[in-house]
């Protein structure tokens, strides 16, 4: 399977992967605002409870960043839309999240390449954040305990690294995410957002302020 360029507009197309093929959505930046040479993957929550490159977060944290001048990658995890392959409890996610990355390194050489999750999905890039030599992370509801993700095994990125986190998180216990941003050598920026449900309900555009108010300082010259 031949992989495509890097589009210029809003494109889904396919690109191949480790189990065959995996679904992606390449966006630039919004209209009318700079373009930087930044890309950013977003990976979306658990597929067997229903997480896709669709949800509403997802997307969100995705529009965060356009919003600032950086192109977006989402993409469905093997078995997930149109993504070929089963779910791999991880392991084999991080492999496509690997050819992901090396899809956008090969098109675009030169943008810095951001890493962001949310909740499952915040585990997977964390996890390939140092390999994959990514400039800066971004973890929503990372779950830390509970779930079955062994953070504590993770080697921790050295860049920028963001960890937004809802206070009233309802599958996610908030203060296990406290508690293990407190006990890390180094420290992440972390958000905590009051009255805030695990996916965010009514608290979509707040998200969106959190982000981009957290990473605006971390972005290149255009």
């Amino acid at each position: 399977m031949p992989s495509p360029a890097f589009p210029t507009e809003p494109t889904t197309l396919s690109l191949p992967g480790p189990a065959g093929a995996l679904e992606a959505v390449v966006d630039p930046p919004e209209p009318g605002v700079a373009a930087l040479p930044v890309v950013a993957i977003v990976c979306h929550p658990l597929s067997t409870d229903g997480g896709t490159m669709h949800n509403k977060v997802v997307t969100m944290a995705a529009r965060a960043l356009r919003e600032l001048g950086i192109a977006t990658v989402r993409f469905n995890f093997r078995s997930v839309g149109a993504s070929q392959g089963e779910f791999d409890h991880g392991v084999g996610e991080l492999d496509d999240l690997r050819a992901v990355a090396a899809w956008v390194r090969e098109q675009r050489p030169h943008a810095a390449l951001w890493l962001a999750g949310f909740s499952f999905g915040s585990y997977v890039a964390l996890r390939g954040a140092r390999e994959l030599g990514a400039d800066a992370v971004i973890s929503i509801a990372p779950p830390v305990a509970g779930r079955g993700w062994d953070f504590g095994r993770i080697d921790l990125p050295e860049v920028p690294w963001l960890v937004v986190m809802g206070e009233a998180d309802e599958i996610v216990a908030p203060q296990a995410v406290f508690d293990w941003v407190d006990a890390l050598p180094r420290k992440p920026v972390l958000v905590r957002m009051p009255d805030t449900s695990h996916f965010f309900h009514r608290k979509l555009i707040d998200l969106r302020a959190a982000i981009q108010d957290s990473v605006r300082g971390w972005l290149p010259h255009a």
